[in-house]
């Protein structure tokens, strides 16, 4: 159910009341679970310039800063002042997953909070949620700070005590594109006014509507808007080294390829490619695993490792084969093969990083990283949203999907600050397409402008742009994309 415009209009005249009955009649504690800047923290002027805006918007709004700019930490901070301007009683944060609550909890404990964890079993968080709510509300506790996740949001433990949340609540939405799709949209709080959504990406790939919910609940994109090349340049992220590798199919490979890739023409020419956006999906997604599960990528990445053995920090990106959907068989093997590349053959001290690897092994995976115990993981799409470890230096990515969002997820990455890290260093292995006929050729072009444009914009912000681009410059000429 989508929000009016007179509802969207509507809401947003309670911070100002909020602040207006609040002056003068609320004396901010400093107990402990309030929130609080730390003093090791100092905003950088486009956070500062970010929780401004969000005021200034009368407490709505979406922050779409590049991946590692400090959207969390920015976050806590707009919390940290609601507090000192209208007594904020409650942080409610919602993230896609459940090793983002790990993390939040984290970063929110350097601000002074206790965070209730609400995710998996009721039975581990129900009671003590209601019993802070109920704490709040009876004027016996100043603060409750909760974090959840999507999929717990949606369940009747959590909704069931949304109607006891107070009016001076802050909702946050962290990787805030998730929440457009409908099970979820339907699942967000309508009493609580103050809101703010956290993307690099907030715009749904494909999903219009979903793009728009997402608008018409959190607030417009604020200013400013932090690229990239902004982050870098201003320092919040790291500069970086790009090296395209161009890698081509073999003859069966080649051969699917170009079937795939026709049928998907066709599609695309018929007029009724709207009603066949399913199977056009299902082409793209068989497309996908082809060229993610390329055979000669093992080669490459042979190729490429047998002089970096001694190195440390590496991430290694297998793809799910998906547009959107879950991992493939295909891309288990993947993992698999890589692993075994790494491991067995070469030495090279590496361990998996997936969906299904346990929050506590998680952990362990990451401080076995940092300590150099490990020197690569092997990560399958749960890296792609909110994971933070710093201290990659390196990445190999084997494979992609075309959803832009997902591009920029991994190499923002990877440019997250670390002591001692000076730059970080990213490889990029990108399928050469096969020999096809004209028409297919055309399809082929088409497709293949819009992804070849998002290497091309981060080959140019690289430490070696000219040499990225000299190596991109074979696919743009194969495919009359100069232009570009």
């Amino acid at each position: 159910m989508y929000l009016t415009q007179n509802q969207t209009q509507r809401q947003p005249n309670l911070l100002q009341r909020l602040v207006k009955e609040n002056r003068g009649n609320y004396r901010v504690t400093t107990q402990h679970g309030c929130p609080r800047i730390p003093l090791t923290i100092q905003l950088r002027q486009y956070q500062k310039q970010a929780v401004a805006n969000w005021f200034i918007n009368s407490g709505r709004g979406t922050l779409k800063m590049a991946t590692g700019s400090g959207k969390t930490i920015t976050a806590l901070a707009i919390a940290c002042e609601l507090y000192q301007k209208i007594g904020l009683q409650v942080l409610l944060v919602v993230c896609p997953y459940r090793h983002l609550v790990s993390q939040w909890a984290r970063e929110s404990e350097k601000f002074g909070l206790v965070p209730v964890l609400a995710f998996e079993s009721v039975t581990g968080w129900q009671s003590q949620l209601s019993t802070q709510l109920y704490n709040v509300r009876a004027g016996n506790q100043a603060f409750v700070t909760v974090i959840t996740t999507n999929s717990t949001l949606m369940g009747e433990g959590l909704q069931s005590q949304l109607k006891y949340f107070p009016e001076k609540t802050l909702i946050v939405g962290d990787e805030a594109h998730n929440l457009g799709a409908p099970k979820l949209e339907q699942s967000l709080p309508r009493n609580i006014g103050l809101r703010l959504a956290l993307s690099a990406t907030p715009e749904r790939y494909f999903d219009v509507q979903g793009t728009e919910f997402i608008f018409d609940y959190f607030g417009k994109v604020l200013q400013p808007e932090l690229t990239l090349a902004d982050a870098i340049s201003q320092g919040a992220l790291v500069h970086y080294l790009y090296y395209p590798i161009l890698v081509d199919l073999t003859e069966p490979e080649a051969y699917a390829y170009a079937r795939l890739t026709t049928r998907i023409g066709w599609i695309l020419a018929s007029k009724e490619n709207i009603k066949n956006n399913e199977a056009l999906t299902a082409l793209l997604m068989q497309r996908a695993r082809l060229v993610g599960c390329a055979s000669n990528k093992l080669v490459a990445l042979k190729q490429l490792m047998c002089d970096r053995l001694h190195t440390h920090y590496t991430l290694f990106y297998c793809g799910d084969g998906t547009i959107e959907g879950a991992v493939s068989n295909e891309n288990t093997r993947q993992i698999a093969a890589v692993v075994k590349l790494l491991g067995a053959e070469l030495n090279y001290r590496v361990n998996t990083y997936t969906a299904e690897t346990p929050l506590a092994q998680r952990e362990e995976l990451r401080r076995q990283f940092e300590n150099q115990d490990l020197q690569g993981l092997v990560a399958i799409r749960c890296l792609d949203e909110g994971v933070d470890i710093p201290a990659i230096q390196t990445a190999v990515i084997l494979a992609s999907s075309s959803n832009p969002r997902q591009f920029i997820q991994r190499r923002g990455r990877i440019l997250r600050p670390y002591p001692g890290k000076q730059r970080a260093t990213l490889f990029d292995m990108i399928v050469i397409p096969p020999q096809l006929d004209r028409q297919t050729w055309e399809v082929e072009r088409n497709l293949l402008r819009k992804e070849l444009k998002r290497f091309i914009e981060f080959a140019d912000l690289a430490d070696n742009a000219g040499e990225a681009r000299s190596t991109l410059l074979t696919l743009q000429k194969e495919y009359g994309l100069l232009d570009l």
